[in-house]
Order: C-alpha cells, then structure tokens, then sequence
C-alpha cells in the first residue's frame, strides 16, 4: 500500500524538484508512514537515504533535496502490516555491491517459500515481502536480463498484486506495473521523464490532483514495464 515514483533527466536536478510530487502522492495516495529516496551521484553509482517518519514530517528531507542528480526512486510507504514498520523494511533498498535500488508496492503472495532460505543465509534483516524479493532480484542479476524482464520473472515467482521499480546504475529507472488497485503513468513534467503509481485510483486523477502540469501521459498497461 505504498506510492512509488521514478525520475530522470539528461541535465542534472535537485532531489527537492521532485518534493511536490512527492508529497501529492503521499497526500492522495495509501502512505505516510515512512519514506526513502534513492539517486545516482555524478560517477553513476547510487546513494539513498531513508526514514521512518512521513515525507510531510521529516526535517531530513530539506537536507537530501539539495542533492543533484540525473536519475531517481522515490518510495512513499503504508506497510501491508503495521508489525512490518521498521528501517529495515523502509525503501528503496540498495542491493548488495549497489548493483541497484529496488522499491516495490502491494503484496508478493508467495513470499514466504523464499523467506526461509534466505533468512537461514543471513540475507533477512526486516520482516516485509519487499526484501524478499529484492534477495530474489539480487541472484537473478546475475543472469544479465535487461531490468524489465527481470521485474516480471520476480512478478510471476512471488505472484500477487505488485509494482515493482528499480534504478540502475547510471540511471535507468524501471517500473513493471502489477498491481491491479494501483495503475502506473509515464508522463513529462519540468523537462523530467516520470514514471509514477496512481494514488490506488482507477482512472487519471493522479493527473487531477497530483501532477496537473503533466505532459505525454500514458498509462502503462498491467504487466508491462516503463524505463526512463
């Protein structure tokens, strides 16, 4: 029950030209109780910073906005169960080695065949499905798969209703629509490539409420992907 919202540019920008739209999807949409941001610096590698407070309430976002980048994934969280609230739960995770961010909203139903496995490695530090899948995504990197097709091999393991984001390295952003109560829109905004989830709205009144400033808008079809 989370927002989720990618951003790039071919000119950097700061993190803050992203608050307003930011702080819409958490106003409309199903979040508020913590948020994260990741980015890529100016070698191309990700950085991230992450709270457990909501984006409206916390001082630390003023500080993280001044930062200037080309790419970046915005995850504004409402935990599926409140016993998931924690840091180690609050998103976008960087993986291992910072190969990529991942961010992820609505349920993996089948996470709880991989958990165990994972947990009994010492790749388990929350209690949420999301890290789940980003172990998943981790081992699957490996098989070099461009990032859309790697999104929906993870959709089609842990199954449910789920979008699924990831940044890479150098600023690939990717959003695989999968959720059936929370569609996904590519549109122009400020001279930013978006990509973001509709405020579980099922019509355009992210457009309405949220981003009326918005160009090129297209919904992106459920079980699709998008990559800025």
């Amino acid at each position: 029950m989370c927002e989720i919202l990618a951003a790039r540019s071919p000119e950097p920008f700061a993190l803050d030209a992203l608050w307003e739209l930011a702080a819409g999807l958490e106003r409309y949409g199903l979040a508020g109780y913590a948020w994260g941001v990741a980015w890529t610096r100016p070698d191309g590698s990700l950085d991230a910073y992450r709270a457990t407070t909501a984006f409206r309430d916390d001082p630390g976002r003023d500080a993280v906005g001044r930062t200037e980048t080309t790419a970046a994934l915005v995850h504004l969280r409402r935990p599926s169960r409140f016993s998931w609230l924690g840091i180690s739960d609050t998103q976008p995770f960087v993986a291992d080695g910072g190969r990529f961010a991942f961010a992820h909203n609505g349920e993996l139903a089948r996470h709880r065949r991989f958990r165990g496995a994972y947990r009994a490695a010492g790749r388990i530090h929350g209690r949420a499905d999301s890290e789940v899948g980003l172990r998943w995504l981790e081992d699957a990197w490996a098989l070099r798969r461009p990032a859309p097709e790697l999104l929906g091999a993870l959709h089609e393991a842990m199954g449910g209703s789920a979008n699924l984001a990831v940044l890479e390295p150098g600023g690939a952003a990717t959003l695989h629509a999968g959720n059936a109560e929370n569609p996904v829109f590519a549109f122009r905004l400020a001279g930013l490539g978006i990509l973001s989830t509709g405020v579980y709205s099922l019509d355009r009144s992210l457009f309405r409420l949220v981003a009326p400033g918005a160009r090129d808008r297209r919904l992106v079809g459920r079980g699709r992907a998008a990559t800025l």
